[in-house]
């Protein structure tokens, strides 16, 4: 039987974006085109690697069993016929995409900047703001970092623990809860915004509150810490964040941080970079991924 290894390629690219549509637009392919090497796989394998269901497409049971041997040895091939050389960062040219939390690309951005330009002069770095929903560009290669507070379950994403944060109160100077001990009552009496990139005014305090048979009152929803910011800075508002990733902006703005009180149970924040197995032994990306690494680990050294 002769074996078109161009198969193992697309084979790896449907199991991965599930659609011919988007293994087409990864591979620069049109649709049609896919969708006819999506029939030479099906009659390659004796199985149908994705069927519709209503609007979308799933992979069959085979198909999941053959997803992450296909990726690694078509990842084995592509360092095969690949040239070995060790990574000139004097001489690297390259852009990277990196989608942070503002409240991270403002702590460790800066860090990350001085450090790549120091070593690579030649990298440019795009740092992009979190979507309002989740997105595929880290699938797709569109993005090439992420930082994350959840575990990614999306197959083929790799990621890496990096710190754990706590939340605080932060609140302006002279506000009335910063005099005296702040109990779970005095801090469910005052009057909160929270940070949401979807506008949500509900989040797991509320429910760490309600445990305790308290309700707080939202006013308000910013999209960012920096947006809040401001809106605690004149008021006697209190927004809730993580103490070590937002503490440069906190001390910028001139807010003070409090302590949530011991009886409101809050579990740590993890931060996770997050990136795609393609770049597993991209020499560059693991350089890339070293740095963002050092930065934000910075910030949990008190």
């Amino acid at each position: 039987m002769q074996l078109d290894l161009n198969l193992l390629t697309a084979l790896d690219a449907l199991l991965e974006e599930g659609s011919v549509a988007g293994a087409a637009d990864r591979l620069h392919v049109t649709a049609p085109a896919m969708s006819r090497t999506l029939g030479r796989i099906r009659q390659a394998t004796g199985d149908q690697i994705l069927v519709r269901t209503g609007r979308t497409m799933v992979p069959t049971p085979h198909a999941l069993e053959l997803r992450a041997r296909v990726h690694d040895v078509v990842q084995q091939a592509h360092q095969l016929l690949s040239r070995d050389r060790e990574l000139d960062l004097a001489t690297l040219n390259r852009t990277f995409t990196i989608r942070w939390h503002d409240a991270l690309a403002a702590a460790c951005g800066p860090a990350l900047l001085a450090a790549v330009h120091r070593q690579a002069p030649g990298v440019r770095l795009r740092l992009l703001a979190e979507s309002g929903s989740d997105t595929p560009e880290l699938r797709r290669g569109e993005v090439d970092l992420e930082s994350s507070s959840a575990e990614p379950a999306a197959p083929g994403i790799r990621h890496q623990l990096v710190g754990e944060d706590h939340l605080v109160a932060a609140v302006r100077p002279g506000h009335p809860l910063a005099d005296g001990p702040l109990t779970p009552e005095r801090y469910a009496a005052a009057e909160h915004v929270t940070v949401s990139r979807r506008g949500r005014l509900r989040d797991p305090v509320d429910d760490a509150l309600a445990a305790l048979g308290l309700d707080r009152r939202v006013i308000a929803a910013a999209p960012s810490t920096a947006a809040a910011f401001p809106l605690v800075l004149d008021t006697d508002l209190v927004v809730t964040v993580p103490r070590s990733v937002t503490g440069p902006a906190l001390r910028t703005a001139g807010l003070r941080p409090l302590p949530l009180p011991a009886p409101l149970a809050m579990p740590p924040i993890p931060l996770h970079l997050v990136w795609h197995q393609r770049h597993d032994n991209d020499r560059a990306h693991a350089w890339l991924r070293a740095q963002a690494r050092s930065a934000a680990r910075a910030l949990f050294v008190d």
